[in-house]
């Protein structure tokens, strides 16, 4: 009994949560936005997404089962306050089950495979990674794309399913590399760019280590008006290690030399226990000659953050000035030989 009184009362409050997103859906349901993130919310085992007509629930306990029978409850809720939904998904964080971590139907014949933006539509596979493949907390910089990505040569490093490469390409940039470890993330790339009338060459889309990628295009002094470098959290190749507490100065100077005078790097954590202020002080050690200069901070949106009436926790380091853990900043880069190729 008092389980199941939890789950009312945490279906209340994720009801409460939904309702307030119902102003951020648009009328033909093809969006993509959070409509509970549990662990600002009230839940934090729980994260309830919705891509065009297809919800997505990412279970985080342990032991995954704790969560079955709210999230029963929270499906038949949501069914009725949202009829057109057509699909539903399960992601279970936990399991040892990799098709489970992937993705498993709860309902209808089949998940949306695009959503649209901005204007621009992006591929989906909602069950091809443990994540749902488009990250809804860069929505903000996917905006800040569109709006300065016009003429401009653009690199996306860690690309992943592309999202924030596409952007550009949708408003005009000039050149765009993406680039990932993984082929199967940039062939959703791919399907991105078909689904807009847009086509890349072969070089596009580069599969490959990220440290011999950066290599190769210091050697070849490549150089971009706009590079993107979003890592994950923790990573290791033989070529180098990725670790955004240890060594996200090390990532951002490997991009750094390809970064065009008057040009922007725009640098992203998603370090849940770097502090918005510590993340701040590294970023002003590549700032103190002058010839770097943080210009901008891409808030993450409100859907993802919680909303003031529905805000339960804050996050276990504070992220200020940044309104979030995903931490987006911009830098302007001068160069000292002025090259801007």
């Amino acid at each position: 009994m008092m389980s199941n009184n939890r789950d009312m009362n945490t279906l209340e409050v994720i009801m409460k949560a939904v309702d307030q997103r119902l102003p951020m859906m648009d009328d033909d349901h093809h969006g993509a936005l959070r409509l509970f993130n549990g662990f600002y919310e009230g839940c934090p085992e729980l994260v309830i997404d919705l891509y065009g007509h297809t919800l997505v629930f990412f279970n985080y306990a342990e032991p995954p089962g704790e969560l079955g029978g709210l999230i029963d409850r929270a499906l038949a809720a949501l069914q009725k306050r949202l009829p057109w939904l057509e699909a539903g998904i399960l992601k279970v964080r936990n399991s040892p089950d990799e098709s489970e971590r992937r993705g498993i139907l709860l309902f209808g014949e089949a998940a949306d495979d695009w959503v649209l933006e901005g204007g621009v539509r992006y591929a989906l596979d909602l069950f091809l990674h443990q994540d749902a493949g488009l990250y809804l907390d860069t929505r903000g910089l996917r905006t800040w794309i569109r709006e300065n990505a016009s003429g401009k040569r653009v690199l996306n490093t860690f690309a992943y399913t592309g999202s924030l490469g596409a952007a550009a390409l949708v408003v005009g940039a000039v050149q765009l590399i993406q680039t990932d470890l993984n082929r199967r993330f940039l062939e959703v790339a791919e399907r991105t760019y078909a689904l807009n009338g847009l086509r890349a060459g072969s070089a596009d889309l580069v599969a490959g280590d990220f440290f011999r990628v950066m290599g190769r295009m210091r050697k070849q002094q490549a150089f971009f008006d706009i590079v993107i470098i979003d890592p994950p959290f923790f990573s290791q190749t033989d070529a180098g290690k990725i670790d955004q507490l240890a060594n996200s100065l090390q990532l951002i100077n490997k991009v750094r030399p390809l970064v065009a005078h008057n040009g922007w790097l725009v640098a992203v954590s998603n370090a849940l226990y770097l502090s918005g202020e510590e993340y701040i002080k590294q970023l002003n050690t590549i700032t103190v000659g002058g010839y770097v200069r943080l210009e901008e901070i891409i808030p993450v949106p409100q859907d993802v953050t919680g909303f003031p009436a529905t805000t339960q926790r804050q996050a276990p380091v504070d992220p200020a000035p940044f309104n979030h853990s995903t931490k987006i900043a911009v830098l302007r880069v001068q160069r000292k030989d002025r090259r801007a190729l």
